[in-house]
């Protein structure tokens, strides 16, 4: 089946959705000039590490524990390359989907997208980038560029160390954001999109494979092949945008 013709399927199923879940990783942000990655070391493949170490063991929780500089020294390195990205359509049309019915977006990406392009109902699994809290009175601010920042950066109320409120290599999920995917994930969805996600993670992979499995639509949206690629109702093997456009258009006014 072609694009056209999936995205026309795809679209008859969303019309009669009363829920639909979006699971989404850094194949969403490529439009906005973002390269795909994981987790929040996701421009190490562009970086030059001078320390010797692997990045993933510079960007991680033990890493930052004894050494919070370096940490913070390739966090920087990922924020300026970073700058000036912005939400892109895609982002815009998964939020614009909102006027139909209930839409949960769970993401991998830590860059803030869903919400800066509208988006409601938001589970950053991986956190977020521009929010810092400070590790000893737990004071939390919104940063959306580092320039100026000590290093590592220092509380403004107390002098304590900040952190950016991501998941660090070797870290578990936020608890929150777990609990809330737990609930939403309990509720069920009338259609379950994978979007831009290699879905190597349980927490991807899982409610997508127990959705096919109930008979739900469920549906991947990317230019590779995955482990779900196999598993879905429906794939559309192409960009984010150029799928949910395709889909959005079909579905009609």
């Amino acid at each position: 089946m072609d694009l056209q013709a999936t995205a026309r399927a795809v679209a008859a199923a969303l019309a009669a959705a009363r829920r639909v879940a979006f699971i989404t990783g850094a194949g969403i942000s490529a439009e906005s000039g973002l390269p795909t990655y994981r987790g929040v070391g996701g421009l190490y493949n562009e970086m030059t590490i001078d320390e010797g170490l692997p990045i993933e063991e510079i960007l991680s929780g033990g890493t930052f524990a004894r050494d919070p500089a370096l940490t913070w020294k390739y966090i920087f390195e990922i924020e300026r390359a970073c700058r000036g990205a912005a939400p892109n359509d895609a982002h815009r049309l998964i939020a614009a989907l909102e006027r139909r019915c209930e839409v949960w977006v769970v993401t991998q990406n830590v860059d803030g997208f869903h919400r800066e392009a509208g988006s409601t109902n938001v589970i950053e699994l991986h956190g977020n980038l521009s929010e810092l809290f400070c590790l000893v009175c737990g004071a939390r601010s919104q940063c959306r560029t580092f320039d100026g920042l000590a290093l590592p950066p220092r509380c403004a109320d107390c002098g304590g160390l900040l952190r950016p409120d991501v998941v660090l290599f070797g870290e578990m999920l936020p608890e929150r954001a777990v609990r809330r995917y737990e609930i939403e994930m309990t509720r069920g969805f009338d259609v379950v999109f994978s979007v831009g996600t290699t879905a190597a993670f349980p927490y991807v992979y899982g409610p997508v494979v127990e959705a096919s499995e109930a008979g739900l639509t469920t549906v991947e949206i990317n230019p590779d092949r995955t482990l779900l690629s196999d598993v879905v109702t429906h794939r559309l093997a192409a960009g984010a945008l150029v799928s949910l456009r395709a889909i959005v258009d079909a579905l009609g006014p």
